[in-house]
């Protein structure tokens, strides 16, 4: 089924669909020639252009961000007097513009229009259904005049286009790095002179600048200003939410140039990049092992320790890293947002999806050095390799038996201990394994 983002009609197949919008296309004679958009009015073709340039002409006063039309600066402006119009009857948010309200009470209705033709994917907005068709035929429409690097959002040109088009004056006089502003420039300088003047009245942390206070005083408020129109999460920063709309969209901007893998992320990609360099400079004190990040090491500490300091609420199970908390949480809710539009499985998370992607493309990326066998996974990989090197780094410290898998350990370790985590609510009983309990609790659905 083929979904006109125009007007809404539903037609069976492509060649319909063609023909159908070749009669809005009629409807609307001005035509971007950069990227084949059409406009009813001349007035939107011109503001339309000024995204495949880098030319901002209205500035605000305050903060001296530019925009492109005097009404995106008016906009703009609501952020800085903090005025919010327009409020939801239904949970009381308020939001600076309209579009934004209209687009927020679609969470509420539920009401996702425009359905994607390719995998049933369904988007609050036509252009984030757009967008996202983009990952399906691998269209950048969006060209740099400068070097010819191709995108496929507007937005990410217009950033890319600094890089050729921005004159930097100003030099800091300690480290030789320029900025166009001087503002910028004086914040710059206190990391050098480590002056942190915004002080948090809550815990007395200093900072660097005032957004950076506003940014922590979130933690103290539990504050999240930044809304997701898709699935209604929220956030305390600007920047976990633009991150965070990938997932939706399915776009990654950020390519290794070594191996070509994407991601949503550019810290992400920055610390994938060390993967290539076989740099591990934290090494664990324990075993030897190296790793790429200080806080791989601190988790991986956590298995020699036992420490396992995120707890859930419903069943008291520990884990040693908070996303694993966070997945296992989602057995209790059965929230599974993650579907594959191959069979229509839904998944825990994003990485789970991925990985049961490729039992439908046949892909098993990670190679074994010794015997050639592929695997789907990475820890897969990792557990096989221990056969060939005999590496058992997981060691009982009540018996000193080690084991290949950290899992193994924790079962073993039970033993011992005579825990049994996993209780039944409706008979009380407990076990050792949430396996057991699951096997178990046939007996009640049965009755």
């Amino acid at each position: 089924m083929y979904v006109c983002t125009e007007c809404g009609e539903q037609l069976d197949c492509s060649s319909s669909f063609l023909k159908h919008q070749e009669k809005h296309r009629k409807e609307k004679p001005y035509a971007c020639n950069l990227c084949d958009k059409h406009y009813k009015k001349s007035s939107h073709l011109t503001r339309h252009l000024q995204t495949h340039t880098a030319d901002k002409p209205y500035t605000c006063n305050i903060c001296g961000r530019g925009c492109r039309v005097s009404s995106d600066l008016v906009k703009h402006l609501q952020i800085h007097t903090g005025e919010k119009p327009f409020k939801c009857d239904e949970c009381g948010k308020s939001f600076c513009h309209s579009s934004s309200f209209f687009k927020h009470q679609r969470i509420h209705s539920g009401d996702k229009q425009f359905i994607c033709p390719q995998c049933g994917k369904g988007f609050i907005q036509s252009a984030d259904m757009i967008t996202h068709q983009r990952t399906h035929t691998g269209e950048k429409p969006y060209a740099c005049t400068e070097c010819g690097k191709m995108f496929g959002r507007p937005s990410n040109l217009v950033k890319h286009q600094h890089v050729h088009s921005v004159k930097k004056p100003l030099v800091c006089s300690d480290c030789g790095k320029s900025f166009t502003k001087l503002h910028a420039l004086i914040l710059h300088q206190r990391k050098h002179t480590r002056e942190k003047s915004c002080t948090c009245n809550e815990c007395g942390k200093n900072f660097n600048t005032s957004t950076a206070l506003i940014s922590h005083q979130r933690l103290h408020t539990g504050e999240k200003p930044y809304t997701c129109n898709e699935c209604g999460k929220s956030f305390r920063l600007s920047t976990a939410l633009i991150s965070h709309q990938h997932i939706h969209t399915g776009e990654k901007p950020f390519t290794c140039n070594e191996c070509g893998k994407g991601f949503t992320q550019l810290p992400t990609l920055r610390r994938h990049k060390k993967i290539h360099t076989g740099v591990k400079p934290y090494k664990c004190g324990v075993c030897g092992r190296g790793f790429h990040r200080a806080s791989s090491l601190v988790k991986h500490d956590r298995t020699h320790t036992g420490e396992k300091p995120y707890t859930c609420s419903e069943c008291g199970r520990s884990f040693t890293v908070s996303s694993a908390l966070v997945r296992h949480k989602r057995i209790h809710t059965r929230d599974k947002p993650q579907i594959c539009g191959e069979c229509g499985k839904g998944f825990i998370d994003s990485g789970s999806l991925g990985v049961h992607r490729r039992l439908h493309t046949g892909v098993k990326p990670y190679k074994c050095e010794y015997c050639g066998k592929q695997f789907t996974q990475s820890q897969h990989i990792k557990i096989h390799l221990r056969g060939h090197t005999g590496e058992r780094p997981y060691v009982c410290t009540d018996c000193g038996k080690s084991f290949v898998q950290s899992t193994v350990l924790i079962r073993h370790q039970q033993i011992h201990s005579g825990e049994k985590p996993f209780k039944c609510n409706e008979c009380g009983k407990c076990f050792r394994w949430s396996s057991s309990l699951l096997k178990h609790q046939q007996i009640h659905i049965c009755r």
